[in-house]
């Protein structure tokens, strides 16, 4: 097989060529594969070998997403399009010499709205195959879905090492962009001892959240990833990493084993509760379209209208498996077991079966679960079992 090779420039130098002591260093990778790159990062230092192997061994893992954008001009912060490698992103971050042995590789390089099961089952397959080698995991990824790809990770994934996820809301073009130094904190977050048994961390803007509880809450803001209720773990401030809390993971954490899975899990659809909903679109649902589960992104606390409730339970009798996780709209906030609806169900009046309540888990992530719990193919009182302790 004959490989084509490109040669480019990086302010790195190979860890396997330690003699070699210069300030660039020419690469070549296969154009055929995925460009792995195992490398110590030099800028104006210098660090001896004894030094470099006491060093934490830390690996970045490209997924795209706006911290690896480009747009037109520097005040453009929308409409811009992924245009750049992780090895770009990694050479617009400080000297990491001191702190970590440092590797990258490109893992895809999409928007993160066009992740998807498959390419979230291959970002999983990749950590699972680098955690033992690496004292920690950076993955770079868009903004607008990582909340679920963070949630599906700490559901898929059982490791007292760190693996933090971080992006940016400007482009790399733009005015202040972000991305450089959000990705320069977490390789200094995965770097540290201080963040094992925390699991899935999301590091932007200065501030470390729990990836179990964080969320998106802001379309076009540097500060959007927020953990409402719960508030952040930690922060970054001028190289010092200060965690408010002892290690620990976040409570009703269930793992579940996706080892066996190729490329697909079983689909769940989401339903957008408002005033006037159209019933007809879960018969859509469960009928037409074979959807394996529904969520309700609620009003308030769970709240459906009764002719909607009615209609579910109507169209499920012959159905007593099927489930229904009653999440809500509002940011934060739970949906208790207490706000299930009652139908009537051969005359009588009786709580809703086929609900589960969601609890703090807002509808994004209440998909993920389910999605998991169908897969092991858990039966519904198994799922209402998991979701009653998120």
């Amino acid at each position: 097989m004959v490989h084509e090779t490109v040669t480019s420039v990086t302010n790195f130098v190979p860890i396997d060529e330690r003699d070699k002591i210069e300030h660039q260093v020419e690469i070549e990778s296969y154009l055929d594969s995925q460009a792995h790159f195992k490398l110590n990062y030099r800028s104006n230092s210098i660090v001896s070998i004894d030094e470099v192997e006491k060093l934490p061994k830390v690996k970045v893992l490209g997924t795209g997403g706006t911290i690896a954008s480009k747009g037109s001009n520097s005040s453009q912060t929308a409409g811009y399009s992924v245009d750049l490698t992780i090895e770009n992103l990694i050479s617009s971050i400080p000297d990491l010499s001191p702190i970590c042995q440092l590797e990258y590789e490109q893992i895809f390089n999409l928007d993160s709205k066009e992740i998807g099961a498959k390419e979230a089952l291959k970002l999983y397959n990749q950590i699972i195959l680098d955690l033992p080698h690496y004292d920690g995991i950076v993955i770079t990824h868009g903004t607008d879905t990582m909340e679920e790809t963070a949630f599906f990770l700490q559901l898929t994934i059982n490791t007292s090492k760190p693996i933090v996820l971080c992006g940016s809301m400007r482009p790399s073009t733009a005015i202040s962009s972000d991305g450089p130094m959000n990705l320069y904190e977490a390789i200094v977050i995965a770097s540290s001892k201080n963040s094992y048994d925390r699991g899935i961390l999301v590091a932007l803007n200065d501030k470390i959240g729990s990836g179990w509880y964080i969320t998106k809450s802001n379309t076009n803001s540097l500060e959007t990833f927020k953990n409402i209720g719960q508030g952040y773990i930690g922060d970054f401030v001028n190289n010092e990493i200060y965690y408010f809390y002892p290690p620990r993971k976040p409570s009703g954490i269930e793992y579940f084993n996706i080892e066996n899975v190729k490329d697909k899990l079983p689909d769940v659809a989401i339903v957008f509760g408002h005033p006037g909903l159209n019933n007809e679109i879960f018969k859509l649902l469960i009928e037409n379209l074979k959807m394996k589960g529904i969520i309700l992104a609620t009003m308030g606390a769970g709240s459906m209208k009764d002719e909607t409730n009615q209609y579910l339970a109507d169209l499920l009798k012959d159905k007593p498996e099927y489930p229904i996780i009653y999440s809500k709209r509002s940011m934060d906030g739970k949906v208790p077991i207490g706000a299930l609806p009652n139908v009537i169900v051969d005359g009588q009046v009786q709580v809703f079966n086929n609900a589960v309540a969601g609890g703090y888990l807002n509808p994004q992530k209440s998909r993920i679960l389910l999605s998991l719990c169908l897969n092991e193919g858990y039966n519904l009182e198994k799922i209402k079992k998991i979701f009653r302790k998120v």
